[in-house]
């Protein structure tokens, strides 16, 4: 098995329309979508991401706000993964709520050792 990270980006616009009641059911949906992954041995971990936070860069001297992405660039959340293979990760993710957005998606990159 190897080691996959989902990055979630945009549904935001979507969320943003839901009644407090939509929110509900729709989160519902992640729940039993990450509990079938748990159940399965395939859940490593996974959580969303707060908006705000910062950027390091030019060897720690230069620290921003950010990200200053657009929207649906940003990353909302994590999620990490068992497969056999990337293909078995990528059809993993198409059940995710995040794909009922229009302009919802995910990356799936593999982790690597070290």
């Amino acid at each position: 098995m190897q080691k996959y990270l989902y990055l979630f980006r945009g549904g935001d616009a979507r969320m943003a329309t839901m009644s407090p009641e939509e929110v509900q059911a729709h989160m519902a949906e992640w729940g039993v979508w990450m509990q079938g992954l748990a159940e399965k041995g395939q859940l490593i971990d996974g959580l969303p991401l707060r908006a705000e936070g910062k950027q390091v860069s030019k060897g720690g001297k230069v620290v921003t706000d950010g990200p200053f992405a657009e929207g649906a660039e940003i990353v909302g959340g994590y999620l990490m993964v068992n497969a056999t293979s990337l293909d078995e990760a990528t059809e993993l993710s198409k059940g995710c709520p995040i794909l009922d957005a229009d302009d919802g998606h995910i990356e799936i990159r593999e982790i690597s050792d070290m």
